[in-house]
């Protein structure tokens, strides 16, 4: 956990970064009747049916210190899935990074063996020489800054029904969008000189 705080205390280095990443499963919803829009004194209604339209997956890797996000939209979260998101961090979104840190969590896909399970040995050779992976804590995946991410963008995005995978992803583009022409910032707080006074379990001392 010290590890990664002192991640995030880091200044920004463009050489160096640290991209959070996450995921996030979704629910499409479609509305079976047309919802009525507000008008003075009466509020908005939408019908309690609805229709399903199955799931997708939602990517997202941030960039704290920059004040940048990028989110993907897919039908599922293989293995491959993942391994072109890191690729994207390697080839698209910081190719002039002589290595990027990337906080995830710790769960069964995001691992560098599923590089090479997903793509060809010489790629995945070529993406992990430059990928430095940072695993949150067993039950600490709130350390994880794009968690931060994904919680602003239910809120602000994803709070309503969907009902299709090419709907989600214009709208979370727009979302995506203007926050990084905003330069949202999340503002942690949580430092490596407070973790052993808040998470004293975590910091045993000699008696």
């Amino acid at each position: 956990m010290a590890a990664l705080l002192d991640r995030y205390s880091e200044p920004y280095d463009p050489r160096r970064p640290t991209s959070c990443f996450d995921e996030l499963p979704y629910q499409l919803v479609a509305e079976t009747r047309r919802p009525r829009p507000a008008r003075p004194g009466r509020p908005a209604r939408a019908d309690y049916e609805y229709r399903r339209g199955g799931t997708a997956n939602v990517f997202v890797c941030c960039q704290p210190q920059a004040g940048w996000r990028h989110v993907t939209v897919t039908e599922r979260r293989p293995k491959r899935d993942f391994a072109q998101q890191m690729r994207a961090l390697v080839d698209v979104h910081y190719p002039a990074a002589t290595v990027i840190r990337v906080v995830l969590d710790n769960l069964n896909t995001p691992t560098g063996g599923a590089l090479y399970e997903a793509c060809p040995p010489a790629a995945a050779r070529r993406w992990l020489r430059k990928l430095e992976f940072h695993y949150t804590p067993k039950h600490g995946s709130w350390l994880n800054q794009a968690a931060i991410e994904l919680s602003v963008l239910s809120r602000q995005c994803l709070a309503r029904r969907i009902g299709d995978r090419q709907t989600l992803a214009t709208e979370v583009a727009a979302w995506e969008q203007e926050r990084n022409r905003a330069r949202s910032l999340i503002h942690w707080r949580f430092t490596t000189a407070a973790a052993p006074t808040t998470l004293p379990h975590g910091y045993p001392t000699s008696s």
